[in-house]
């Protein structure tokens, strides 16, 4: 499915961002007073567990040999590309996510901090999509960007209507 590095590592990876993102989403809610807001991050915490149960069934669909690269990679760059991807992503562990969370001061910065999650989210996963060579995960991949994407407008949009 996966091919240059190993594949059910990066589903691991993209399962445990959904979780950070579920967990950035239910404690930000602790943190501001607005009920809007508070909505939208309680229907986008679950959203995230849909897809972290979408590349779950994904990681169990990739064959016993999906531990290893697939393709000749003696630079392993894609390897590389997609790890520092990863690595960066602004909720790539639990203590990231803590740490954000403790920065939050009202609702315009838990919005701000979602939308960068939103997009890291979504630049990570199109890095899996363009790695991908089975069509029914480059599909359903790209169905999770869009629903990231869509997330990323609807916490834009509340942001712009807290800002002006």
């Amino acid at each position: 499915m996966i091919f240059g590095f190993n594949a059910a590592e990066v589903f691991q990876i993209a399962i445990e961002i959904e979780e950070n993102g579920k967990s950035f989403y239910e404690k930000a809610q602790a943190k501001i007073d607005d009920a809007e807001v508070k909505a939208i991050f309680q229907d986008l915490a679950q959203q995230e567990m849909e897809h972290k149960r979408r590349f779950q069934e994904l990681k169990n669909q990739l064959p016993q040999d999906a531990a290893g690269s697939t393709v000749f990679d003696p630079q392993n760059e894609m390897a590389g590309y997609l790890k520092m991807m990863a690595d960066n992503h602004v909720f790539r562990s639990s203590q990231d996510v803590d740490a954000k969370v403790a920065k939050v001061a009202d609702a315009v910065d838990a919005l701000k901090m979602a939308m960068e999650f939103e997009k890291d989210s979504v630049l990570f996963f199109l890095s899996m999509q363009d790695a991908t060579e089975e069509e029914k995960g480059r599909d359903l991949i790209n169905l999770l960007v869009k629903e990231e994407q869509a997330h990323l407008r609807r916490l834009a949009l509340q942001l712009k209507k807290l800002t002006q």
